[in-house]
């Protein structure tokens, strides 16, 4: 038993030995924030990232908490283009629900783990400021036009994990004010302007499947170009566009690695960071 252990220690020496000093930023959502046993498995992962030098930035979304509570006060959701469209009454329930209660329960179990963490969105210290989208009549829906990273590198550099919310700071006509922001573009958003070494989105889906029907036909790795071309050809459709686009969004700012996995699998981010097969999809 603790010659196994000894094994997986040093089969994992290496991909250690990789990313220590590297800032990785993990977008944390789906399954793996409702169930209790994978949330604590990815606190531990999370953790162990910390520990061995990994500079670990946790982008968390919140939209099952965000229906439960507009449910609750007898508000119907609206989505626009796959966004929630979020008038005044909304923008006060996403912020309250994600700055407030998902984020320091995320906060609270990581230091009930054993490790150090900050929540934090992005109003504090203006660090993601935005201004609304225009396009498409969304409500109070931004899109981030700068990240000042200081309030991040300073919370790394004190070795504690900084645990981000993607409401932010509005800038322009609507100065001051709260804006929702997509989490899957904040956290891409993030990864870019700290020029991060990987983005991870977990995901519900075992990553990009050449066929949605054939849970076996996972591309396990694929260039940027190889991406939009199964975009072009409707390989990469529905919910995982968004992902793509997210991807895509990080690596044009710098990021060198993009990873989709499958958060319904306890410690994927590990599976993925430490192991010679790794899971779900990377984009080079």
């Amino acid at each position: 038993m603790n010659h196994d252990r000894a094994a997986v220690l040093i089969h994992a020496l290496p991909y250690i030995q990789k990313h220590r000093g590297k800032t990785m930023v993990v977008k944390y959502g789906g399954n793996a924030m409702i169930n209790e046993d994978l949330k604590a498995a990815v606190i531990q992962d999370v953790i162990l990232m910390a520990c061995v030098g990994i500079r670990t930035v946790l982008v968390h979304g919140g939209g099952p908490e965000i229906e439960a509570m507009l449910s609750a006060v007898g508000k119907e959701s609206r989505f626009v283009q796959g966004l929630r469209y979020t008038d005044e009454e909304t923008m006060e329930i996403v912020q309250m629900v994600l700055c407030g209660k998902v984020n320091k329960d995320i906060t609270a179990l990581i230091q009930q783990a054993g490790g150090r963490a900050i929540g934090l969105c992005g109003i504090d210290g203006a660090m993601l400021r935005a201004k609304r989208i225009r396009e498409t009549d969304l409500g109070l829906v931004g899109e981030i036009a700068e990240v000042d990273v200081s309030v991040l590198n300073s919370i790394l550099d004190s070795g504690t994990i900084p645990v981000v919310s993607s409401v932010a700071y509005g800038i322009g006509e609507d100065a001051g004010r709260a804006l929702n922001i997509n989490a899957d573009t904040a956290a891409a958003k993030i990864a870019a302007a700290m020029g991060a070494e990987k983005i991870l989105l977990m995901t519900d889906v075992r990553g990009i499947l050449r066929d949605v029907r054939d849970p076996d036909s996972l591309i396990k790795e694929l260039t940027r170009s190889e991406l939009e071309e199964l975009k072009k050809k409707g390989v990469v459709s529905k919910g995982m566009i968004p992902k793509a686009d997210c991807c895509c969004l990080a690596m044009d700012g710098g990021v060198r690695k993009a990873h989709i996995i499958d958060g319904r699998l306890p410690h994927a981010l590990l599976i993925e960071l430490f192991t010679d097969e790794g899971i779900g999809t990377m984009i080079v």
